[in-house]
């Protein structure tokens, strides 16, 4: 279904001829803006109305990750792969210079095109809220601070592949009957702060809408998603130069699905990146600072918060 005031569904094509889906939606003149969905989602997930987005002067891209919606499967593709998909779909609408934001799952794959050497130099911004950082990280508990249904949706206990895959398929096929039990599942293991999120009824449909069109071809995106964020990225966040590519990393301090740790660890390893903790908010309060960050990533004079701190420490 195509929203009132957006042009439906494009394609672009990666080097093996498997299609990206996307949408453009917001000021057609605008500063172009990439915006990564979190895990599981969609292009049509929540994103600001068509008239915040003018008024921002932004020109908003959303795609489906390969698997999800009508983008085709890349079975093992990595969080580094997603660089490949904002190229070709960059390509396509001949943007020679962009920003890139990723929320929850999302945040991963935004910092993929900053770090990516064949697209850094057409990223001018990147905005990372609520992510995550690499299994691997060193000094971090991956799973300390996440939630039990998190815990056990990103294969923390002690499982093999196997049965993670097989769990997220349980998920998946119970949220196709009915995508409102996922967000029921989802609610049940929410904080107070998100609770306050998440009582709006139109946001809560928006997240329905979006669960409904990134499974609607089947769990595959939702799998690929998790074993990508679970394994090796193929990139090192190291690799990122904020001298060129401005980020900015948000988080809310009471987040139980992405833990602010991951964010602070993510501080400490991109040199000059900017970190935003807010007190009181959690995970979904990331829609509520999408508008905000948004205009960060677009204009140059928007003084950062007192709250910002830069190449921030661990329990700062």
């Amino acid at each position: 279904m195509v929203r009132e005031g957006e042009p439906g569904t494009g394609f672009a094509y990666r080097a093996d001829s498997s299609r990206v889906a996307f949408e453009v939606s917001g000021a057609p003149d605008g500063y172009p803006v990439f915006l990564m969905h979190g895990t599981p989602g969609s292009r049509r997930g929540p994103k600001p109305r068509g008239i915040v987005l003018h008024r921002l002067g932004v020109r908003l891209i959303t795609y489906d990750r390969p698997g999800y919606g009508d983008s085709d499967r890349s079975e093992g593709r990595t969080v580094a792969d997603a660089a490949r998909d904002v190229e070709v779909i960059a390509d396509q609408l001949a943007l020679t210079r962009f920003a890139v934001a990723g929320r929850s799952g999302g945040g991963p794959h935004a910092l993929a095109c900053a770090a990516d050497a064949r697209l850094r130099h057409r990223v001018s911004r990147v905005a990372a809220l609520v992510g995550f950082a690499p299994s691997n990280a060193g000094e971090l508990d991956w799973y300390s601070g996440m939630n039990a249904d998190n815990v056990n949706g990103f294969g923390g206990n002690g499982g093999d592949t196997a049965g993670l895959v097989e769990e997220i398929r349980r998920r998946a096929e119970r949220a196709s009957e009915d995508p409102r039990r996922l967000l029921e599942d989802v609610m049940a293991e929410m904080t107070a702060a998100d609770r306050r999120v998440i009582n709006d009824a139109a946001l809560r449909r928006l997240i329905t809408d979006t669960y409904e069109e990134a499974l609607r071809a089947g769990p595959y995106g939702w799998i690929d998603d998790v074993l990508a964020l679970r394994r090796d990225w193929k990139f090192d966040p190291r690799m990122i130069d904020t001298a060129a590519t401005r980020v900015r990393l948000w988080h809310g301090a009471e987040d139980t699905f992405a833990p602010v740790s991951h964010t602070r660890w993510l501080a400490t390893r991109i040199p000059g990146a900017e970190i935003e903790v807010q007190p009181g908010a959690a995970h979904f309060d990331a829609m509520k600072e999408l508008p905000r960050i948004l205009r960060w990533l677009t204009v140059d004079d928007v003084t950062a918060s007192r709250d910002v701190l830069i190449g921030a420490q661990p329990g700062q």
